[in-house]
């Protein structure tokens, strides 16, 4: 056991919780309030104040090809008053002011918000790419995107960007530091943590402490930003299921005129836990001045 390790563990011992919360780069001013040797201490104000030397994806910049999410059908920067866009405006409207308006008061982690729906091919990614660029688009917010369809990755796809590192060399903790597995965009107010490699554990790895420790650093840390995690289909995998435990709002994405009504009852009571659930109706049919996409609430 390492240095660091025995660190941690004789403060978990001692009572000293708060350490679970603590951003990483505060730990070598909170470990003055723990009960350990000076080397340890030493060792562990070393590691947090250590110069970065991995090649952090900060200082680059992956370009998005609009023209390409524009033939596909997203929104983008340079779209004015489609109806696309309109929709967007109003589906966003109700989760950005859970996260910072009044709505928020009681919401633990509100400005979390988990993208999922019950099986393959409703329109998740479709959902979560368009909402994160949609709210991204607005002169005073900032959006952090999360692929966590670890299994089935496709955001970066989509995007064009490069898929790794990310979430999972993060959570297997092998010298993968936050800042190397963000990527900046050409869009400002918008940047991506691509699902990174395959892993046969990754349900483990997303249900880790080390997931749950960085959900709550993305919520307290960055209070100001939103963050979107694209999910797993609730029934195709488990995953859906754990992440809906770490966010406060979660999007349910049914395909109309297809998804069973038993599976949309079976995916609701799945996240009967969540303070917040709203579902997105996708791929309905238009009829004269009705909405392309429907949008409703279905539990707080």
């Amino acid at each position: 056991m390492s240095i660091i390790e025995k660190a941690f563990n004789k403060a978990k011992g001692q009572g000293q919780g708060q350490i679970t919360n603590t951003p990483l780069e505060l730990l070598g001013e909170e470990i003055n309030l723990l009960n350990v040797t000076e080397v340890e201490k030493e060792a562990l104000i070393n590691v947090n104040n250590r110069p970065n030397t991995s090649s952090s994806n900060e200082s680059k910049v992956a370009e998005i090809d609009w023209l390409k999410l524009a033939e596909l059908g997203f929104v983008t920067p340079g779209d004015s008053n489609t109806q696309a866009i309109e929709e967007y405006r109003n589906i966003k409207r109700p989760l950005v002011n859970n996260a910072f308006g009044e709505a928020s008061a009681g919401i633990e982690r509100a400005n979390l918000i988990l993208i999922t729906s019950s099986v393959p091919g409703e329109g998740k990614t479709f959902t979560a790419i368009n909402l994160a660029l949609s709210i991204a688009n607005e002169r005073d917010k900032k959006v952090l995107l999360i692929d966590a369809d670890v299994a089935r990755p496709s955001v970066s796809k989509i995007l064009g960007i490069q898929s790794s590192p990310g979430l999972i060399e993060y959570l297997e903790g092998q010298d993968v530091e936050f800042s190397d597995i963000v990527l900046k965009t050409n869009m400002p107010g918008l940047r991506i943590i691509p699902a990174g490699k395959q892993h046969k554990h990754s349900t483990e790895l997303l249900a880790s402490n080390r997931m749950i420790l960085l959900a709550q650093q993305l919520s307290n840390r960055y209070p100001d930003r939103i963050v979107i995690f694209d999910s797993p289909p609730l029934l195709a995998a488990t995953q859906g299921q754990v992440l809906a435990e770490l966010v406060g709002q979660v999007v349910l994405v049914i395909e109309a005129e297809t998804t069973p009504q038993s599976m949309v009852m079976e995916s609701t009571s799945r996240l009967a836990s969540c303070d917040v659930v709203l579902t997105v109706l996708n791929k309905a049919k238009s009829t004269g001045d009705a909405s392309y996409y429907g949008y409703g609430q279905y539990a707080h």
